[in-house]
């Protein structure tokens, strides 16, 4: 199909089993010939880069406040309470205050206190894959990673994470363009047993308060010196989105970074004979693969994108996959080149938005990928690796993979 038939084509709540696999060939299409996108639904679909920025940047025009797009999606459910009211999907003053007592945790100093633990987790889990021919890359190392590192910050029994890794999976789920009742229902299950057992813990940290330049749940608590503080509901959801934004994204780095190198040997190698490229190669499959393929937005005034007018209360979709190998942005963009500067991607967005997790992300990324190569440098696919199968997180499921120790 050529470009124009394959965009003309293209529908958000229709997409093709071959979509899933690889988008990038529509994102090309689309960003060729229809950059500005009118879906069947009314909504737009964007694909350059530079639209993307204006977007993200233009706060008084396009706003994150999900109210009135979710409301006919999930009605009066918990999945509903849960996305109008977490960080992400808000405006000021509501965004401003959460990120802010957000933000007070994750320091550039807080985040160096987390290397060595980090560290040690990432070592400790490859000393049990050492011990086996055959593993799965996500269960036994990149999921694994983001739970604890998350937990530690929210400080959760280690004992009592099982559960978090499917109640992320279930509520990130119901954010696809299109869900069944039963990814519905999963997700509603889901928000009310970590509802639930947030409620508990947070009950045991006001008793017993941890060190808020450490532990976010604390901080969340306690509020800022000037006595600002979340009301209840903020508080729980928006602990379920700490553990949902830095799960989910995080192991999609490490996974899709790993993956990427072993399809790309000579990239492989290049970083194995230069180690000291992590910070560059972690950029790059941010950007070649990014975790979080789709933003949305909602305008609030009318506003004019690639010569189209947009009325007020237009949903709009930032397709983050097809900014990031825009062609007048990044040169060569299908090429996968662990070296590439600049590389001003758009993985983790831009402006107001802009992940207050990234710094972290980055961390867990650099180490959890230098040290998998320095202690497996022949690592190898060891059968097909199983897809996600959603379109705005892209990742896998199972990797399965060799030592050849």
């Amino acid at each position: 199909m050529d470009a124009r038939a394959l965009a003309a084509d293209f529908d958000l709540e229709r997409l093709t089993p071959e979509f899933y696999v690889n988008p990038y060939p529509t994102y090309h299409a689309l960003r060729e010939t229809h950059p500005v996108k009118r879906m069947p639904n009314g909504s737009y679909f964007l694909t350059r880069y530079d639209d993307l920025v204006t977007a993200y940047k233009n706060t008084r025009a396009f706003s994150s406040d999900k109210k009135k797009e979710f409301a006919p999606k999930y009605g009066a459910s918990l999945l509903y309470e849960h996305h109008t009211t977490s960080l992400v999907f808000n405006d000021p003053p509501i965004h401003t205050r959460v990120r802010r007592l957000i933000m007070g945790a994750l320091s550039p100093r807080a985040i160096a206190e987390m290397e060595g633990d980090l560290v040690q987790l990432v070592d400790r889990l490859l000393d049990d894959i050492a011990g086996k021919r055959s593993f799965d890359l996500i269960g036994d190392f990149a999921a694994a990673i983001p739970i604890e590192v998350i937990g530690n910050l929210l400080d959760v029994p280690h004992d009592e994470r099982e559960p978090l890794r499917d109640w992320s999976l279930a509520i990130l789920g119901a954010l696809e363009p299109v869900i069944g009742e039963a990814a519905f229902a999963r997700g509603n299950n889901a928000v009310k047993d970590f509802l639930a057992y947030l409620e508990v813990l947070v009950e045991r940290r006001r008793g017993r308060p941890g060190n808020p330049e450490r532990d976010v749940l604390t901080r969340l608590i306690q509020g800022e010196a000037d006595g600002e503080k979340l009301t209840e509901k903020e508080l729980l959801h928006n602990c379920i989105f700490l553990l949902n934004a830095g799960h989910e994204t995080t192991t999609n780095l490490i996974g899709n970074g790993l993956v990427a190198l072993s399809e790309h040997p000579d990239q492989k190698q290049r970083l194995i004979a230069h180690p000291d490229m992590i910070k560059t190669a972690v950029e790059e499959m941010l950007r070649y693969e990014s975790s979080n393929q789709l933003g949305n937005r909602m305008t609030v005034e009318p506003v004019e994108l690639g010569g189209l007018a947009l009325p007020a209360g237009t949903p709009v979709t930032l397709c983050i996959g097809a900014a990031n190998r825009d062609p007048a942005q990044f040169p060569d963009p299908e090429r996968f080149d662990i070296g590439r500067t600049p590389n001003r991607h758009l993985a983790f967005a831009t402006g107001a938005h802009q992940c207050a997790g990234m710094a972290l992300a980055r961390l867990e990324g650099a180490i959890a990928i230098s040290h998998f190569l320095a202690r497996f440098p022949d690592y190898a696919l060891d059968g097909e690796p199983v897809r996600g199968g959603r379109v705005r997180f892209r990742g896998f499921l199972s990797v399965p993979c060799a030592t050849n120790a």
